[in-house]
């Protein structure tokens, strides 16, 4: 299986916040906005291993900004880094300033996927080659996080979990 780059999975959806998905404040409804995410990092996840995806965990959100009514928002998601089966998709969030067109980040989350065949059962992924400084960044931070989820589900030993051991050593 050939390894792939992050960019093969770039998957990027823009549309505009409308009124039946705000909230009383006229900005977006978290709930909403983890939707759009879900669908775009699913794709990035299904084009980088070319399977079924499922959503097997939700690792980040952040809701840094809020996102008004009639704003258009664009929503970026790519692999950062692949290991057995499972894949990490970051996504970034940018809302587009009305008049002058510029573009914020507004939030990110981190999303995991699992490829699956027509029986649901978990098949092998490609490695991901990052090519970028921020790719290479995900993608070691990437190790850390799966460590560290690990640790705190039981099922790795801290003692085990080498890159978390060697932030603090």
């Amino acid at each position: 299986m050939n390894p792939k780059h992050p960019s093969e999975s770039l998957t990027i959806l823009t549309d505009l916040v409308l009124p039946s998905e705000t909230n009383p404040l006229n900005n977006l409804f978290g709930g909403e906005l983890l939707a759009r995410m879900d669908r775009a990092a699913s794709i990035a996840a299904r084009r980088h291993s070319r399977r079924i995806v499922v959503t097997a965990s939700v690792n980040h959100v952040a809701f840094n900004r809020a996102i008004p009514l009639g704003a258009v928002v664009t929503i970026e998601a790519k692999v950062s880094r692949s290991f057995k089966s499972s894949m990490e998709a970051f996504i970034d969030v940018w809302v587009e300033d009305r008049e002058s067109g510029s573009r914020t980040k507004a939030n990110e989350a981190i999303y995991t996927f699992v490829a699956v065949d027509d029986s649901g059962r978990p098949v092998e992924v490609p490695a991901i080659i990052p090519e970028t400084e921020l790719e290479i960044q995900r993608f070691d931070a990437a190790l850390r996080r799966k460590q560290l989820s690990l640790v705190l589900a039981g099922k790795l030993k801290p003692s085990d979990a080498t890159e978390l051991k060697a932030l603090f050593l």
